[in-house]
């Protein structure tokens, strides 16, 4: 405790000359090279232009919204029925491409893996496929044994309680 109160704290006063040299000890020495200049000199201007092109198209259509709103509230009853089938065909449109990308990936596929051009973890699909459903019989195989046995079990317990209640009948 006394080691305590007789402690002397000392505080470290940095000078602004020491902050400036620790400053410039993080700047590299050497400057940007001829490129960089180059892609900061044109890509700024650019940013800048689609920058304000972005603000443009903002505005523009906050400002067409605005005037839009009450011809959507005027015509909403032909508006609401038309962009219902308008998004459910888009949505038929989308699943088709989407489910014909699969079949022509798949068909793809095949034909490489018969062609032999198929390398790499796709080639070992059919042990894959062979080991799944190996462990899928197994798991079917356990889960009827294990049915069979709860059934045998209750079958037993309904038998026993049966016995012991003709039994307490009987005397």
């Amino acid at each position: 405790m006394t080691d305590r109160s007789q402690e002397i704290q000392v505080h470290h006063i940095h000078h602004p000359k020491h902050g400036i040299e620790s400053f410039k000890s993080r700047i590299p020495e050497k400057g940007p090279s001829t490129s960089q200049v180059i892609a900061v000199i044109t890509l700024f201007p650019i940013g800048g232009i689609l920058l304000t092109i972005a603000g443009i198209i903002l505005t523009i259509t906050v400002i067409s919204l605005a005037l839009a709103t009450p011809l959507f509230v005027i015509f909403s009853p032909v508006l609401v029925p038309a962009t219902i089938v308008i998004g459910l065909a888009l949505m038929g449109f989308l699943a088709s491409g989407a489910f014909g990308l699969t079949a022509v990936s798949s068909l793809s596929w095949i034909f490489n893996y018969l062609r032999g051009s198929v390398t790499g973890a796709t080639a070992d699909m059919p042990e894959q496929l062979e080991y799944a459903k190996r462990h899928m019989r197994e798991a079917a195989s356990h889960v009827g044994q294990k049915t069979k046995d709860v059934g045998q079990a209750i079958q037993n317990k309904a038998q026993e309680g049966g016995r012991t209640h003709e039994s307490g009948r009987t005397r």
